[in-house]
């Protein structure tokens, strides 16, 4: 095990009596990185999170979470990592300052009421600390509940779908957020199902039903997708299939000698989501196959 990474996770089981949530998930988490998880709903996303900060006990399977196993060493984890759950867990009769203070609180930070003001500042809402946040937008209340977790200066930040529901500028907003912590040598965990963000992420895992699909950088992960290649003469198409269009496009103009009748080049890519599904939809008929040829049907 790689005690230097951040979260190393091998061979993970994670059962609800007869639910499998997580199935012999292996990844490693390097420091002062922005590592996603993707996935559908009911993917393991939450679950994988929820055993890193040692709110639920594995079925079997390692994890070690900056050194730490999350439930015999939880309170010196806890110490070290910041946690934004969904849904903001806040107290609506207090103040977005209050609140951060009430969770800042159960840490020994130094100078504290100077470290409140800063994360205040860093999520934009010095103008309304004082307000309640029962008058907040759903926005502002993620905003407050993204300071509650980082009051402490954590090392590690895990965040479960921390811009599900907001805009598309403040999700901007928070991207740059996530950016900047990160620039600072905060590791950052996130799970999402938006694809538009998964791309911002420097290392992605793809999870389904319990199993991690593919765990690679977005780029690497993109490069699986399929390209079509349109090359046209005149008013006459050509369509041309490629899984790695960078080198293959070199070898299909040298096909046609660099023809000067050919008059545009159009490249259609593969999305993200293209190549998530294609991932879902293999697991899944793998998954069919192996109960059909199961000797014991």
């Amino acid at each position: 095990m790689n005690i230097s990474a951040a979260v190393v996770v091998e061979g993970l089981n994670k059962n609800f009596k007869k639910v499998h949530a997580l199935r012999n998930v292996s990844l490693q988490v390097e420091q002062g990185i922005i590592f996603g998880l993707l996935g559908p709903n009911g993917a393991g996303k939450t679950t994988l999170i929820r055993l890193c900060i040692g709110a639920t006990r594995k079925t079997g399977g390692q994890i070690s979470v900056l050194g730490f196993e999350p439930i015999a060493q939880k309170w010196a984890l806890r110490k070290q990592i910041g946690y934004m759950p969904q849904e903001p867990a806040l107290y609506d009769d207090l103040s977005a300052r209050d609140n951060i203070r009430f969770f800042g609180n159960a840490h020994q930070i130094e100078n504290f009421n100077q470290r409140v003001d800063e994360v205040i500042e860093f999520i934009g809402l010095s103008d309304r600390a004082r307000d309640q946040v029962y008058t907040f937008s759903g926005g502002m209340k993620q905003r407050v509940s993204l300071a509650c977790a980082l009051v402490h200066q954590p090392r590690i930040l895990l965040l479960d779908e921390p811009t599900s529901g907001i805009d598309p500028q403040l999700r901007e907003t928070f991207w740059k957020h996530f950016r900047t912590l990160c620039d600072q040598g905060v590791t950052i965990i996130i799970s999402t199902h938006q694809m538009d963000e998964a791309v911002h992420c420097d290392k992605l895992a793809i999870l389904h039903d319990g199993k991690v699909l593919t765990c690679d950088s977005p780029h690497n992960i993109m490069w699986n997708g399929k390209a079509r290649i349109n090359l046209w003469k005149g008013n006459q198409r050509e369509i041309h299939e490629s899984f790695n269009y960078p080198t293959q496009l070199p070898e299909l103009l040298h096909q046609h000698g660099l023809d000067p009748a050919i008059t545009r080049i159009e490249v259609e890519e593969d999305t993200l989501e293209t190549i998530v599904l294609r991932l879902i939809h293999d697991q899944e008929e793998n998954q069919s196959n192996e109960v059909e040829n199961d000797p014991g049907d």
